[in-house]
């Protein structure tokens, strides 16, 4: 227990630690610009709110069948909505877990709550507060694709990171 403690621990010093040391915001590797948070027009390229930000075009984590491992491939967009919430301590989200259309509504809700609560884990153990951070699970009420097809299924398996508006 003293272990798993400790280690949670080291890895959020480490993220804190590596968040502060750096002189390059995240968005400027996304981006590819190299230079700072901001677009041409002043609004920040790390933004929720704003349409062509990486945040607002990147909320959704997805999941194979029957699974809420978080494949590696999605770890870098979690992280740049974790260093969001790091730097703005105000702002909440909800994560709303989401299932394909098979299975009963009961292992759906199930699933699609495991899910959300894995994404929030993630956010939680490097740097995240967990007051900031609201999971739900839709299970299959809410599909992104209307078909029966392996792509629309595969569109549904999701973990939707949604920002509330600041207060």
């Amino acid at each position: 227990m003293k272990s798993r403690i400790a280690k949670s621990l080291s890895i959020t010093a480490l993220a804190f630690s590596l968040a502060a040391c750096s002189s390059v915001s995240l968005d400027d590797s996304a981006s590819g610009s190299g230079s700072n948070a901001k677009g041409a027009n002043g609004s920040g390229v790390l933004d929720p709110f704003n349409p062509s930000s990486v945040l607002a075009t990147n909320r959704s984590v997805y999941f194979q069948l029957n699974s809420f491992t978080v494949d590696s491939q999605y770890k870098d967009i979690v992280g740049k909505h974790t260093s969001y919430l790091v730097a703005n301590p105000k702002q909440t989200i909800v994560i709303e877990g989401n299932t394909d259309a098979r299975g009963s509504t009961e292992y759906n809700l199930a699933l699609g709550q495991r899910r959300a609560d894995a994404v929030r884990r993630i956010m939680t153990l490097t740097g995240a507060r967990d007051a900031q951070i609201e999971v739900i699970s839709f299970g299959k009420e809410k599909p992104k694709a209307l078909g029966d097809t392996e792509a629309d299924y595969a569109e549904n398996r999701r973990a939707d990171i949604v920002y509330k508006r600041p207060q």
